[in-house]
Formats: structure tokens, sequence, C-alpha cells
């Protein structure tokens, strides 16, 4: 990567539009950046990163800092134009960030959005546009040059300071460098999946175990008698044996149940074949009872029979006495509706005659049926006026119509009229609204992009300050599990010097007479060895060994956890620092101090953030609702004005309607007066000749019922006696008293029926043999039967009972014994699967025995990345120090911790190895510079062979001598062998003599200025 020229507009401290030509100042491949204190030397290299990231480095683009100038007019915008070279492509890019400008209507200032242009240069067309969106390019840069913003900033903005820092730092603040610039975050991922997995691993085991010690308590419970027989095996989770002893218990105990399910389904034979006995005895007792009640309740039935006979015979009598009525039943029916018929009609008649007037009371049916027709001939003339009369109602309907759309198009004129006198108004008011959601619009996205790094901020401070309570639990445990494997080792040598002491007597009581001693080889034993007091043997030596081997396996868990949770406090920490200025944590006797901003405070500040965005947000969602709302009022105007207009040619139009229904409605009212006649109108005329002419068609078809009725009244006077004396009886009235209804009827009839039907069942009852002879036997005793039958029916359901509960025990214990199988067989592959996981989990984090340096995934591969960082910058260190130093990378372990990424400095007059930071300020810089330099070509290769042709190297060169400074100088013009340029940012005024290529930065009052100085003299 070449950078060719570097536009800097309005951008921090300077007012005006400031150029860089970088290949003027790269032909002579060493330049010097210089100036004043706060001239604006870093501010060149941050529009540099700004251009390519779209931010400036570290924490100088804190949240609510702005890179606009204060020196710049207010019209000029903040702009950064970028001209380089990179993978063979020749590319501009310019970049906007968001920044006030005032408003195009009213008052006051709003923010413009941040913009972006990506150019590319075609030998044959020129410059042609690529992109304008910010992630597009963003993408674009970032896959060319191969490297993030804090890898380009460490690698070609070389910060001196902080890789004296890094000389001097701790291998946890050393690999946290490494980390972010080699990016070994898969790594640590890798180790905390593997963590992960073992965790769900050893879970999914200790779950299986203790799934197994509850199938086991639950066969336990489900054997019963048979289960406490035998001891259930002892509940020891996590034990290999656990399994299988479950299963050889499991086996016993269903055995017994079996037994048991034997014996009792042989006393459920038996306490069946008593209660089947006894039953049949039950039923013998109950037929003889039933037989004995059934005759003697014939006997009673047979006597009530007879005594009610008289009454049968009256009955009998008295039904056919009512057979005989009914044949005069119809002749009897007819003469009551004839008499009903007849009186009807005849007041039918005199309602009739009474509406009539007093000359038409005795009038006969055709003289009223003459009237009738005459009055009809004059209703029919009147259907002519009838139909004047309903235009003429027509008319004054539709004059009134007319009237009330008069009205409605007069407020509809009025109201469109003061609805239009507004519309300017209503109109500003709306656009007012959309501007003001835009702009809001702005400011969210503005906000959003401060607010997400805020939250990652909130929620790593509290997990730090929860980290922090958890390494001081930690620490606690880690001591006493440091003093029990102290305690427990001196047991262990004690107990092992004592045994020492009497090991004569150990090897005395092995001895045999006649057998050759061990030690001296004889076969005579005359006196052997004893044991005295508080004799130790090689078991108890043995058990105290193992006791302290577990307690010191407890002391490197407890360490390893400590080392764990401070591990994750320091990234947690500087998660929560990020873009603030602090030192870390510090550590006191294992307690870790929080240090960097609260949770409180960055509570605040997300509090305030979100409230922020979200109001913006709000105001912002309204955009669309504007423009709509915008678009409706104009189509609403559009709508008014057509209305008015509408309106007016309407009431022009009902003008000349009014006097067409004027003349309409004189004609029709000349003709109506002389239909109406007395009547207030024809349709209350011929209403009163329809009411004429109803009451003398009503009145003429009374005369007429009223004679037809009478007639047929005679005539069933007359087959009513003919049918009384026929039938035997002396007048009609004999035979209506004869008669009986129904209901009376059927009585009767049900009565004898059922005096009938009673005597026949009780000579069918009479002539049973079995119940005949069940009476002249003594009486049955069921009570005694039932008892019996009780007691042999409890005893079956005892012994039922007890089958059934040995088979559902049986039944239970066959289930549980293989699902307690399928667990087995289910946990297997998940036990090997969690020593495997185990394993692997032990060896990446570094707490496995095989790992013999302790040394973590991460820390392995960053270990590897430091020794090539360290290759590469003694190449560069024994020239700047006369080959006096070399940078070493070590892996030994320091102060408790893990080994991996220890640095240290050989020197060659000594020939003895110590650490870098024992190298005085001179030394310690070009150190550092070589480190850097070596970082810069490791780091190059790591992103893919990006060659990078543009080099800064930031303040440090006051601290040489003028021999170093010669010697650095000279490494430093050597990298124009690999076509490279570096740029000097320093104060040092002997480098203004040494080296004639320069770029200063000049102070002044409107803002700063850049001045080029070559060989060949100044430029502005």
């Amino acid at each position: 990567m070449r950078l060719h020229r570097l536009a800097i507009t309005a951008f921090g401290p300077f007012g005006a539009t400031q150029e860089v030509d970088f290949d003027a100042l790269s032909s002579a491949g060493l330049f010097l950046l210089h100036g004043p204190t706060g001239a604006g030397k870093t501010s060149v290299l941050d529009a540099v990163c700004y251009a390519l990231y779209g931010a400036v480095p570290g924490a100088r683009q804190s949240p609510g800092t702005s890179l606009r100038s204060d020196h710049a007019p207010e019209g000029l915008p903040t702009e950064v134009c970028l001209e380089l070279t990179v993978g063979e492509r020749r590319l501009e890019v310019t970049r906007l960030p968001a920044q006030p400008r005032r408003k195009k209507k009213g008052t006051g200032f709003t923010t413009e959005k941040a913009q972006s242009r990506l150019r590319e240069y075609d030998a044959e067309k020129g410059w042609r546009p690529l992109s304008r969106s910010h992630q597009e390019i963003g993408e674009e840069l970032s896959e060319l040059i191969g490297m993030s913003r804090e890898q380009f900033c460490q690698v070609v903005l070389l910060p001196q300071g902080d890789f004296a820092r890094f000389l001097r730092a701790d291998a946890e603040a050393r690999g946290r460098l490494l980390g972010r610039l080699f990016d070994t975050r898969r790594f640590a991922a890798v180790e905390e999946r593997l963590a992960e997995l073992r965790r769900g691993a050893e879970a999914q085991v200790r779950t299986g175990d203790e799934q197994i010690i509850g199938l086991a308590q639950r066969i336990a419970q489900a054997a019963g008698p048979a289960g406490r027989e035998w001891p259930l095996p002892e509940d020891r989770p996590g034990e290999p044996g656990l399994a299988e002893g479950v299963l050889e218990w499991a086996a016993v105990a269903r055995a017994g149940a079996r037994e048991r399910l034997t014996v009792a389904e042989w006393a459920l034979s038996a306490a069946e074949s008593r209660q089947a006995a006894a039953r049949q005895a039950l039923d013998a007792e109950h037929e003889l009872a039933r037989l004995q009640q059934r005759y003697e309740e014939t006997r009673h039935r047979a006597a009530a029979l007879e005594a009610g006979r008289p009454e049968r015979d009256r009955c009998g009598e008295r039904l056919e006495r009512a057979r005989k009525a009914d044949l005069v039943a119809p002749a009897l029916d007819l003469r009551d509706e004839a008499e009903r018929a007849y009186r009807a009609a005849n007041e039918a008649r005199e309602r009739s005659r009474a509406q009539l007037p007093a000359d038409l009371a005795d009038a006969g049916a055709e003289q009223l049926a003459t009237l009738e027709r005459r009055f009809r001939q004059e209703l029919g003339g009147l259907d002519s006026a009838r139909r004047a009369e309903r235009r003429s109602a027509e008319i004054d309907a539709e004059r009134a119509t007319l009237e009330r759309q008069s009205r409605a198009d007069d407020e509809l004129i009025q109201e469109t009229g003061q609805w239009l006198a507004g519309w300017d108004a209503t109109r500003h008011e709306l656009q007012e609204r959309i501007e003001e959601a835009q702009e809001a619009a702005t400011r969210a996205e503005q906000l959003a992009g401060r607010l997400a790094p805020a939250r990652r901020r909130l929620e790593a401070a509290r997990r730090r300050d929860a980290l922090a309570v958890e390494a001081g639990a930690a620490a606690r445990r880690m001591s006493a599990a440091r003093e029990g494997a102290l305690a427990a080792h001196e047991h262990w040598l004690e107990l092992r010097e004592r045994r020492l002491r009497d090991i004569a007597a150990e090897l005395a009581a092995g001895l045999v007479d006649g057998a050759a001693c061990t030690v001296c080889g004889s076969a005579d034993h005359p006196d052997p060895a004893l044991p005295g007091d508080g004799h130790v043997d090689r078991a108890t030596e043995e058990a105290a060994l193992a006791a302290h081997r577990r307690a010191e396996a407890a002391r490197t868990t407890a360490e390893h956890e400590l080392g764990s949770i401070r591990e994750r406090f320091a990234g947690a920490s500087a998660e929560a620092a990020e873009g603030t200025v602090q030192d870390g944590a510090s550590e006191e006797s294992g307690e870790l101090t929080v240090t960097g901003p609260s949770v409180a405070e960055l509570d605040s500040l997300v509090t305030g953030l979100a409230g922020e965005h979200a109001s913006a947000h709000r105001l912002a969602a309204g955009t669309h609702a504007a423009r709509e709302a915008l678009a409706a009022a104009e189509r609403e105007h559009a709508g008014r004005l057509e209305q008015r207009q509408q309106a007016e040619r309407r009431a022009a139009a009902r003008t000349s309607q009014r006097e067409g229904l004027d003349r309409e409605q004189a004609v029709l009212e000349a003709e109506l007066v002389t239909a109406r006649g007395d009547s207030a109108t024809v349709g209350a005329h011929a209403h009163r000749l329809e009411r004429r002419v109803g009451l003398l068609a009503e009145a003429a078809e009374a005369v007429r019922d009223e004679q037809s009725a009478a007639q047929r009244r005679k005539e069933a006077d007359d087959r009513l006696a003919d049918a009384a004396f026929r039938a035997g009886f002396d007048t009609p009235d004999a035979a209506a008293a004869t008669l009986l209804t129904d209901v009376a009827h059927r009585e009767l009839q049900h009565r004898i029926d059922a005096w009938q039907a009673e005597a026949a069942a009780v000579a069918d009852r009479l002539a049973e043999q079995d119940a005949h002879a069940a009476a002249e036997r003594p009486p049955a005793d069921p009570d005694a039967a039932q008892s019996a039958y009780a007691t042999a029916d409890r005893l079956l359901r005892d012994a039922s009972a007890a089958r059934a509960a040995a088979g559902e025990r049986c039944s239970e214990l066959d289930r549980l014994s293989r699902r307690t199988a399928d667990e087995v067989r289910g946990l297997g592959p998940l036990r090997r699967e969690y020593e495997r996981v185990a394993r692997l989990a032990g060896l990446t984090a570094g707490t496995s025995a095989d790992n013999e340096r302790k040394m973590r995934l991460e820390a392995y591969v960053l270990a590897a990345r430091l020794e090539q960082v360290a290759a590469a910058a003694t190449a560069r260190l024994q020239r700047m120090s006369s080959g006096r130093y070399t940078l070493v990378h070590s892996d030994a372990r320091s102060g408790g911790r893990r080994a991996g990424l220890g640095l240290h400095v050989v020197d060659a007059w000594t020939g003895k190895e110590r650490d870098t930071a024992t190298l005085s300020g001179g030394e310690t810089f070009f150190a550092s510079l070589a480190l850097a330099l070596g970082l810069a070509d490791v780091v190059t290769d790591e992103a893919g062979g990006v060659r990078l042709d543009t080099l800064f190297i930031d303040e440090g060169f006051g601290s040489l001598d003028e021999q170093t400074l010669d010697e650095v100088l000279d490494v430093l013009d050597s990298l124009r062998e690999r076509d490279r340029s570096v740029g000097i940012v320093s104060h040092v005024a002997d480098l203004r003599r040494r080296i004639p290529a320069q770029l200063e930065v000049v102070k002044e009052r409107q803002g700063s200025a850049v001045r080029h100085r070559t060989a060949g003299g100044v430029s502005g």
C-alpha cells in the first residue's frame, strides 16, 4: 500500500484546505514530519486513518467530540480525501463526517449525515465512481488492506510509546496487545468451547448417574419386602461401578418378587373355590324365599278379585248403555252446530244494521246490494284526482329537496372558503414537520453508533465488578487449598519418617524360622525387632500420600480457577475502559481492585444515550406520516377547489327548476278543488266512499247468512228426534244424559280390562307347581347364607389384591430394570465422550499434566507469533546497537503465572540474558523501534502479504545520542531496499539537518497549515 496525495479540509486544527504530496516526500525514502506542539502533526496521521477506516485512532475520537475544525468558516464542509495504491489498484476515498449546517429554511442548524465516496482510476477511462455506501467502502478497503484499524494504527502508524510499554509489560498485557494485532480470538473461542463441552459432558454424566440412582431407589420402593432383604448399592455419582451394582441388585429383587407372586397365585385359587361354593348356597336360599313369597302374594290377589266382582258388573252395564247413546251423538252434534251458526248469523246481522242509517235498518239484501254498486261506480271516478294529488305532493317534496341542497351548497362554499384561506399556513407547518423528522433521523443514527459501544462497556463493567467479587472468593479458596496441601504434605512426611524409624519391626514381621533374612542373609533370628508405640505401617503412609496428592490437585484446581477469573476480569476491565485512559486493575493479596469507569457512570451514560436515541427515533418515525399528511393536504386542497366550483354550478341550475315546478303545481291545484268536494283531500273523500261500500256489502251478506242458518237449524231438529227413537230413547235429552266422554269411556274400559287380566294372571300363578311345593317346605334363611358368602368373598378379595399387588410389583420391577439397562447403555458413550473432551479441554486450558508448560492454546499461538516478532526485530536491533543486543522469546514461567509470553534481551557484552525492563531510555527506544518494525513485518505477512510502502514512526528520537541516532537512521534508510518510504514524526532539531525531505506543520491564528520542504526548496 502506497500513499500518493492527502487533502484535508476543516479537519482538526486545519481551518482551510491543506494538501500533502506523499509522492514527493516518498521519493527520498525518508522524510520528516515536524512542527510545534499542538500544530497538528498527529492530525495528519489521523486524517489518513479516518480516510481509510472512517474513524481516527484509539481514544482521539471519544463520544461527544467532533472532527470539525473550530477555525473553519461556516460554509466550508469538513472533508478528507486520500489517494492511494493498494493491491495494484489506484483508489481515491473521500469522507465527510457528520457535521452541523445551517437550515435551508428557518433559523438554526441541523446535522448533516456522514458521507463517503470511493473512486478508482482507469488508464483508459480516467476516474470512475465505485460506491457511496459506508459499509461497501469499508468492506472493500478492509479486504484490500487486509488489516483492521487497530492493526493499521499499530503497524503503519508506529506508536513508540506503546512499544516501550510493550517491552516492560507483563505477560498478560503483552498477550492483550498481540491478541488484538493477530486476532487470536478464535483460539480463545476454541478454549471456551472445549470448556463448555467439558462442563456439558460432565453435567450429562452426572445427570445420568443421578438418574440411575433415582431408578435404583424406585426399584427398592417397587420391590417392597423383596427389596429390603438385600441392601441397596451406595449412592456414588460418577463412580464407574455404580451402574453394574444397580443392575445386579435389581436382578436379585426381581427374583424375590417372582417367588412371592407364585405363592399369591396358589392362595387365590383356593379362595376362588370357597367363594364359588358359598355363592351357590346363597342363590339356592334366595330362590326358595322368592317362591314362598310368590305363592303367598298370589293367594292375597285372588281374595281381592272376588271382593270386587259386584263393582265390575255395574261398570259393564253402564258401558253398554253408553255405547247405544253413541248412535245418537252425531245428530246431537249437528243440531248444536246449527244452533251456534244461527246465533252467530243473527248477531252479525244486528251489528251490521246498527252501523247503517235509520232509513236502511229494515232494508233487504237486494236493496243494500243496489246501493253498494252505485257507490263503487263513484269511487272508480277518483283515480285521476288521486294521481294529481300525488304529483302535487311530489312537487312539494322536490321543492323541499332543492331548498336543502341550496343550504348545503351554501355551507360548503363558506366552509371551503375558510379552509382555503388557511392553506398556506397548513402547508408550511407540514413541510417543517418533514424537515424536523429528517433531522431527527440523522441524530438517531449518530446516537445509535454511540449507544451500542456504551452498552457493551456497561455489560463489561458489570462482569468486571462481579468477577472482582468472585476473584476474592477464589483467592480465599486458593489460600485454603494451599494451606491444606502444605498440611497434608507435612503429615505425609512425618508418617514416612516414623515408618522409616520403625522399618526394622516391619521387616521382622516377615521373618520365618530357617529362612534367610532379606537384610543380613542369616537364617537365625535370635532377637527380631518389635513394633513400638504409634507404629506406622505401609497402608497408613500410602493413605497419607493419597491425601497429599488430592490436596495438591485441589490446590492446582483453585489456582487454575483464580487465573481464569483474573483473565476474564482483565478482558472485562479492558472492554469497560475502551475509549478512556486508565492504568488497569491492580492486584493486592489475591484481591482485584476495580479501576476505570464505574457501573453507575456507564449506566448513566447508557441511560442518557438511550433516552436521546429513543426521543430522536420517535421523532424520526414520523417522517413517513408527515409526508403522507402533506400529500393528503394537497389532495384535499385540490378537492375543495373542485367542490366549490361544482356547488356554484348546481345553484344556477336549481333556479330554473323551481320555476317549472311552480307552473305545474298551479294546474294540478285547479283540478283537485273539484275532485275533493267537502273533504280536505281526495284521499279523505275516497275513504268515505270506501267505508260506505264496505258497510253496505257487509249488511247484505249478514241478511243472507241469517236466512240460511235458520233453515239448517230446522233440518237438524228433525234428524235428532228420528235418531233418538231408533236408539231406544224416549227423548233426545235422555240420550244426551246417557252419553259418556271419551275419557270416562276409556277409564271404564280400562278398569274392566284390568280386572280380566288380573283374573287370568292369578289363575296362571295358582297353577305353578314349584311355588306350591316351596310353600310346603320350611321357611328359607337367606341371611345365614349371605353371611357365609360375605366371608368367602372377603377372603377372595384379599387373595386377589395380594396377587394383583405381586403381579404389579413384578411388572414394575421389569419395567424399571429395562429402563435402568437402557440408561446404563446410553451413559457409556457419554462417559467416553466426557473423558475425551476433558482431556482436550485440560490440554488447551493448560491444566493438563500432558501440557508441561501449562500454556493455554491462545498463549501458545501468541508465543509463536512473539517468537517471529523477536526474530524479525533482532535483525534491526543488532544494527542499531552495533551488534550488542538480541531480542529472544522466553517461555519460562514467572510469578506463578503460566509460561509463553516472556521477552528478554541478550547482551553480547556480558553474555547474559536479562529482562527488557532493564534497558536504558535510549536503548528502550531503539529496541522498541526494532520491535515495531519487526511486528510490522510479521503482521503484514499475517495479513496475506500486503505490501506496505509507507510507514510513520512517532516521537522518541530525542532520547538517542548522536552515534545511536546515526545507526537508527541507517536502519530506517535501509528500508528503502524494500521500496518503502518512512515518515518520522519528531521534534528533534538535528533530524531537520539530517533529513532533507520534510513536511512542516505550522501553527497559525486562522488554523494550521502544511509546508513541503525538499532538496529543491519550500512549497506551501
